[in-house]
């Protein structure tokens, strides 16, 4: 399963990677036509933004997964563990349910925008909005495979020490 989870995690980077990427060279060629060649290209703007979406929910997981995502801890961290931990469940609950919502009216909303045309590229509005509902699936999978670890708030890649002046944190 972890193997699963490893793989996952990495295709989610490489699709955000890929996406970053040429989102850069679509922004960059076209400031650089526009203000040295005195043109623009008129679809890169549009594109640019459609990947920008798509790129935000498919990153929300993988912020999930690093506790970077806005939280207040003050009243969980001032309960016994139990408590906490039972707190810890109902958010999951709710981030679980918040993450399937999304789907399930990202889908819709979706289907709705299917049949009308996008002002510069003429595709489907149901392309871009497609991001709504991959990325809530991708969310609601890292929640899945990262459960036991975000109920102990065991998060990933982050340094909890807290840096001295040197640069170097407290834990090393």
């Amino acid at each position: 399963m972890r193997d699963i989870e490893r793989g996952f995690v990495a295709l989610n980077r490489m699709l955000i990677g890929a996406m970053m990427a040429v989102m850069f060279l679509l922004v960059f060629t076209n400031v650089v036509t526009r203000y040295g060649f005195g043109f623009s290209i008129n679809w890169a703007e549009e594109i640019s933004r459609f990947i920008m979406i798509w790129c935000t929910f498919l990153a929300a997981g993988l912020a999930l997964r690093e506790g970077r995502h806005v939280a207040i801890d003050v009243l969980q961290d001032l309960l016994n563990e139990r408590l906490r931990r039972l707190i810890r469940i109902i958010v999951f609950g709710g981030l679980l349910a918040f993450a399937l919502g999304g789907v399930y009216f990202g889908i819709r909303f979706a289907v709705f925008g299917w049949n009308t045309e996008t002002m510069v590229t003429q595709i489907p509005r149901g392309i871009p909005y497609l991001g709504i509902p991959i990325g809530m699936a991708f969310f609601a999978i890292h929640l899945l495979l990262f459960a036991r670890r975000f109920l102990e708030r065991d998060w990933e890649g982050v340094d909890t020490g807290v840096d001295d002046l040197n640069g170097e944190s407290e834990a090393g």
